[in-house]
């Protein structure tokens, strides 16, 4: 036989096979013969090869994989954007939860069959709806079932003013509505662009839609869209602004723990001179203000109350109290300092700072408040809401000084004025941003290595000029990112500020953007508006057609400023004259025991490191605020 001829293999004969198949055990204890889909099995098996133990561990017989049975666009086409799959989510979590309460949305309006048959049908066509409102009393931008939201309020005025029809008021996804940007609790928005199917043939619909709107929200106009517009995916980037006072850039106090620790650690580092200097425009402002403001107020004090506030103020122990939060009213000494750090900022409406106090000064303070209770069950903010008479207390010597000293720790404070050098410090160190970065310790739920944490910053530019509002002196910061994550901004402008008020070295943002774990606390979200959204390639794509005009708001400008100026500036700067966020949140990051703000020291991140039960307890906290502040999001970006 030739070697180029392949040897043939003689076949077994029909009678061996059918003997072998009928000898062959299987596991239920049959033959191929009466078990079809065992025999079925065994066939689809001959040949699998690699890969054949896919099939195994409960995903059923012929399963396909999402991605190693199919291709790359394959694969694209079939998951669909970010959005519509957490739409789809919360679509799906929405009737469960009717279903499960048998209640319907807060949002939706119901009407009779009759009226819905009686409701002359209309056309419905794709706009984009220009906005804006401030988020005061509303649990974000976001359409939630049970809460108040800015886009409850507009689909209900929306039905209200016939823009939506009575067949569609129950539910806003029948009229596909999207949101450009989605803001957290409390933040407002000069301009914001939803885009939804409305009924627009009225020339007075904009009119008829904000006569059904609170002077919070306003509607500054509609334009018709392509059918395929979205707000969400064809926004090329967001333009936002931050109001911040002035004093926020202040050192820590000398005898603050944070204040303390930074000289320690700068002389460890062998960067004192570094240090001072980076602070030397503010070294003197502590000394000067105590001086007029805080030590009239001791010099009045008996001798024994003046030793007792001394050490309750500056207190070094572990059980130490912060000088500036000692509260006259309403204590709430269960709460711990950082809770107070994290949450406070979005608590207005008890207007209470908390904090924690030393143990003799605490016991003091429980006898004066049990002495002149309440209303049983009331605070303070409450009883004026329903229009209760607040018992007038008598204040004991003690509780009078907590309050005088609040006072004069506050006005000293507001009495500040910025100077170039500091300014020009806080632009320099808004440049570190600009680029593209990983902010997963800028958010929450992000790792490092998580591809979805890198951010493109355009510009983050601080206005040379401040404003004076009932002589607090205001900052503008104004940053153009394409998306943001929830809370980067806050966390961002809360970072710009401890490394400025620190005088940290600028390399510490190039540390946050690495591996490195770092806690970085919010900035309360009273400060923070959304300036407008940009669609600068979308509007490129239309000129020149006769029936579309460009998505902005340059036709509203006249508008938008004078509603910034009443519902959203003077509102900011009301609240915080009221509330004093600001100064609670740097005043506890200053007294926050433990190593997690170390990094803002000479020593760098490497004093983070030194952990102590007291950090593995507050990062708990952490955690579990952070997690707490999310639970009212349903989607973890805004864009």
């Amino acid at each position: 036989m030739d070697s180029s001829t392949p040897e043939l293999v003689p076949l077994p004969s029909p009678d061996i096979v059918a003997s072998a198949m009928e000898s062959k055990p299987f596991l239920n204890g049959g033959s191929a013969e009466n078990n079809p889909q065992e025999s079925a099995k065994l066939h689809s098996e001959k040949g699998r090869g690699r890969g054949s133990d896919r099939l195994r561990g409960g995903r059923g017989e012929g399963a396909r994989h999402k991605r190693s049975d199919m291709g790359r666009g394959e694969w694209a086409r079939q998951t669909g954007d970010r959005r519509s799959r957490n739409e789809e989510g919360t679509t799906k979590r929405r009737k469960f939860n009717e279903q499960d309460s048998g209640r319907k949305p807060v949002y939706a309006v119901e009407f009779s069959r009759e009226e819905i048959e009686g409701d002359e049908r209309r056309p419905k066509r794709k706009v984009a709806v220009m906005i804006g409102y401030s988020g005061s009393g509303y649990k974000g931008m976001q359409l939630n079932d049970k809460e108040k939201t800015i886009e409850g309020d507009l689909f209900r005025a929306f039905v209200a003013a016939g823009a939506v029809s009575k067949a569609n008021a129950n539910d806003p996804k029948k009229s596909a509505l999207v949101r450009c940007a989605r803001t957290d609790k409390g933040v407002h928005a000069a301009g914001n662009i939803i885009s939804m199917k409305l009924i627009v043939e009225d020339e007075n619909i904009v009119q008829k839609i904000n006569e059904h709107l609170s002077p919070q929200i306003r509607v500054w106009g509609i334009e018709r869209t392509k059918a395929s517009f979205s707000a969400y995916q064809l926004c090329d980037s967001r333009i936002y602004e931050y109001l911040i006072p002035t004093h926020c850039f202040l050192p820590p106090h000398p005898n603050s723990f944070l204040g303390m620790k930074l000289v320690q650690l700068a002389d460890e580092a062998g960067d004192r001179e570094g240090y001072e200097k980076r602070q030397e425009e503010v070294a003197g402002f502590w000394a000067e203000s105590e001086a007029k403001y805080v030590k009239p107020i001791l010099d009045d004090l008996e001798p024994s109350l003046r030793l007792l506030m001394q050490k309750a103020l500056f207190d070094d122990s572990d059980t130490g109290s912060l000088s500036w939060d000692l509260e006259s009213e309403a204590l709430e000494q269960e709460r711990t300092k950082l809770e107070a750090l994290t949450e406070h900022s979005q608590a207005h409406a008890d207007g209470v700072a908390n904090t924690t106090i030393s143990p003799n000064l605490s016991e003091i303070f429980d006898k004066t408040d049990s002495e002149t209770t309440l209303t049983e069950g009331m605070n303070t903010s409450t009883q004026l809401e329903l229009g209760v008479p607040v018992p007038q207390r008598e204040l004991s010597p003690l509780n009078r000084a907590v309050r005088d000293l609040k006072a004069a720790y506050i006005a000293s404070k507001r009495a500040y004025r910025i100077s170039t050098t500091r300014i020009d410090r806080i632009r320099s160190a808004l440049t570190r941003y600009l680029g593209t970065h990983s902010y997963h310790n800028y958010t929450v739920k992000k790792s490092f290595r998580d591809a979805s944490a890198k951010r493109v910053i355009k510009s983050f530019v601080v206005n040379s000029t401040p404003i004076i509002i009932n002589n607090t002196e205001w900052l503008s910061l104004k940053v153009h990112g394409q998306s943001f994550m929830m809370h980067q901004i806050r966390k961002m402008v809360s970072m710009v500020a401890l490394v400025v008020r620190c005088g940290c070295h600028e390399g510490r943002f190039q540390d946050s953007y690495g591996p490195e774990r770092m806690i970085i606390p919010k900035a309360p979200g009273l400060g923070l508006l959304l300036e407008r959204p940009v669609f600068d390639t979308y509007n490129e794509r239309i000129k020149g057609q006769a029936d579309r005009n460009p998505v902005g708001f340059e036709s509203y400008e006249t508008e938008m400023e004078e509603f910034k100026q009443r519902e959203i500036y003077e509102r900011i700067f009301r609240e915080e004259e009221r509330d004093n966020s600001f100064h609670v949140i740097f005043s506890n990051i200053d007294n926050l025991k433990g190593t997690h703000m170390l990094y803002l020291s000479s020593m760098g991140i490497a004093a983070s490191r030194q952990t102590t039960t007291a950090d593995s307890t507050a990062s708990q906290i952490v955690a579990k605020v952070d997690v707490e502040s999310s639970e009212d999001e349903e989607h973890p970006e805004d864009g």
